[in-house]
């Protein structure tokens, strides 16, 4: 049976709400302090968790906001974050179910936004970030943090492929200068950009998302056979775990939705 992308990401992600709220690599990281002292300095009256997953951008926020909206396609995801914002006692967190290419909300709505490790599953990447745009009032802060393709062809071939095995609902890692014209073209200004090196463990990476073991043997046949250069440049190990490269943009929103 054919399905729908937003069905796709639903299936995957719905059932797994729980370990995305619990996972090591989303619930931490220098990019989550990152984004809390911004946040800190912004300290704006209404912010939004575009993507939210396990909601983790969201309980850092709640912290410099007066109030924070939590936006998901997946409806066990959003469950997920306000029984976790219960237990931590954020009482100022909300949801939303709704991709981010149609959220529910007027323009201008928000004075900060948040985004990580979301626009790669997007079934249309310029649509989610002109709708963060006009969601946000000229002028506010917005923060995007996630996996980068690299520029080199080869090396790109190999992230997709593994993305997707692993992951069917995956679309595209971007390059940092994709993101940036596309950011562009959408209506916001960077400011700066940082990138860091991020370690995938090999077992929960795929144990979170439920891979289908011939899509895991075929993930680990490409890495063996990699090539040496390839290899080197995502310090594949032993035992399949890799390095990924990832990027923070900080932009503002500058002029109306393109």
């Amino acid at each position: 049976m054919t399905r729908s992308h937003e069905t796709l990401v639903d299936d995957q992600f719905g059932a797994q709400a729980s370990a995305y709220v619990q996972s090591a690599v989303h619930a931490e990281g220098e990019d989550l302090e990152a984004l809390a002292a911004i946040a800190a300095r912004e300290k704006p009256d209404r912010a939004c968790d575009a993507g939210s997953g396990g909601g983790h951008v969201a309980y850092r926020l709640a912290a410099h906001a007066g109030a924070v909206t939590a936006v998901d396609l997946s409806a066990a995801m959003t469950d997920a974050v306000t029984a976790a914002a219960r237990e931590k006692g954020l009482t100022n967190i909300e949801t939303c179910v709704a991709p981010v290419e149609s959220m529910p909300f007027a323009d201008g709505t928000f004075d900060f936004l948040g985004c990580r490790f979301s626009a790669h599953h997007w079934r249309d990447f310029e649509a989610g970030l002109r709708e963060a745009r006009r969601v946000l009032k000229p002028g506010a802060t917005a923060i995007f943090i996630d996996v980068i393709a690299p520029g080199h062809a080869a090396f790109d071939t190999h992230l997709q492929t593994v993305e997707t095995l692993r992951d069917p609902s995956h679309v595209r890692d971007y390059t940092a200068s994709q993101w940036i014209a596309a950011l562009d073209r959408a209506g916001f200004r960077v400011r700066n950009t940082l990138t860091r090196r991020l370690r995938m463990e090999y077992s929960t990476w795929v144990e979170r998302m439920r891979t289908a073991e011939p899509h895991r043997v075929a993930i680990r046949s490409l890495q063996e056979r990699a090539s040496a250069e390839t290899a080197a440049y995502y310090a594949i190990e032993a035992d399949g775990s890799f390095t990924l490269d990832t990027v923070q943009i900080e932009a503002s929103a500058c002029r109306a939705r393109a």
